[in-house]
């Protein structure tokens, strides 16, 4: 069965007046983590294009960027995105369920921030409202300051830049622990190992920028300790 045949089964019952919370509640065993992760990305993903305002086109292609939706499908996963967008609900609420679903300090919770990063700065600016929307969103799933900035300055061009935030080590870090930081990065960024914390194929693709981003921070530490 495909990630998208279950999003149907997610929104036939959303049809039957379940409400999105509910519909995530019914998706914490591991069997439909990929079916939360990407409900969540589309449902948060709603509720941020509405930060700043508008939904622009961008928005929505950065969105199908991260996940391939078959034609067939797309009835499926707008009405999902347009129930979210709709919902009195508060993407507090949303953002609460989620880490719920899937435990404090999960991986995938990172995992799903830089998605949402990538559908924010898919106009090429990041607004002030989103930026209020992503720290809370990112505070609410526990992801402490370091990686938020390591994220943020991954998006976002002219954020301000520091390799050892992108590794989540201190400035007094050993070389050693550097080390064993950047192989941890790119073990974490492996596709088997994000496969397994149940992203659909589609998301994989963020990580190949982790991974560009997690080596040059390796590159730019490991230089200026040798030199």
């Amino acid at each position: 069965m495909s990630i998208w045949t279950r999003i149907a089964d997610a929104v036939a019952a959303l049809a039957k007046g379940e409400g999105l919370s509910t519909v995530f509640d019914k998706l914490k065993s591991a069997p439909e983590r990929s079916v939360g992760f990407t409900i969540a990305v589309i449902a948060l993903g709603a509720k941020m294009a509405k930060a700043d305002g508008q939904v622009t086109r961008d928005e929505v292609t950065a969105f199908r960027e991260v996940f391939a939706i078959p034609r067939e499908e797309e009835a499926n996963a707008a009405r999902v995105f347009n129930l979210a967008r709709q919902d009195v609900a508060g993407f507090e609420q949303y953002a609460g369920k989620i880490a719920a679903m899937f435990g404090p300090g999960d991986a995938v919770l990172v995992d799903l921030m830089e998605g949402l990063f990538h559908i924010a700065m898919a106009d090429g600016e990041y607004h002030p409202h989103e930026d209020t929307f992503l720290r809370e969103v990112g505070r609410i799933f526990g992801v402490d300051d370091r990686c938020f900035r390591s994220l943020l300055t991954r998006f976002v061009p002219d954020a301000p830049r520091d390799p050892y935030d992108v590794l989540r080590v201190p400035h007094d870090a050993t070389m050693e622990e550097v080390r064993a930081a950047w192989r941890q990065a790119v073990r974490d960024s492996h596709p088997d190992r994000m496969r397994a914390r149940g992203l659909p194929e589609e998301a994989l693709k963020l990580a190949e920028q982790r991974l560009v981003d997690v080596n040059r921070a390796w590159e730019e530490i490991s230089g200026k300790k040798a030199a």
